[in-house]
């Protein structure tokens, strides 16, 4: 992954991708299948191809760390204790794009959790 040479995607804060997130370690949000990988919203662009990601999981789960989003018909889950910051050879492919109002949200629970 570290050595792909490709230019950084299009991406849009409130995007939703398929990222390499890596193997877990203790309590960290796991990937899936042999790439690691899963849906990530775009929280921020950090610098050119380095941005803010918030995991996303489809297992509904309640708490101030926890945002419920639909995208496509599926209930998800923005899990704000698991945000980081990666590179864009991580992202694989663009699911959609959060709504302004989803997005809003996610925003705001951040926010209130990380002031």
């Amino acid at each position: 992954m570290n050595n792909q040479e490709h230019r950084p995607p299009l991406i849009s804060r409130g995007d939703i991708w398929w990222a390499s997130v890596g193997e877990n370690v203790g309590s960290e949000i796991n990937g899936k299948n042999k790439l690691f990988s899963r849906p990530i919203i775009i929280f921020k662009k950090l610098a050119h191809g380095f941005y803010f990601v918030v995991p996303t999981t489809t297992k509904i789960k309640a708490g101030t760390w926890y945002v419920k989003f639909r995208q496509q018909e599926k209930e998800m889950v923005a899990c704000l204790h698991q945000a980081r910051a990666i590179d864009y050879r991580r992202l694989s492919s663009k699911l959609g794009t959060l709504d302004d109002e989803d997005f809003l949200r996610i925003k705001n629970g951040f926010n209130s959790l990380y002031k």
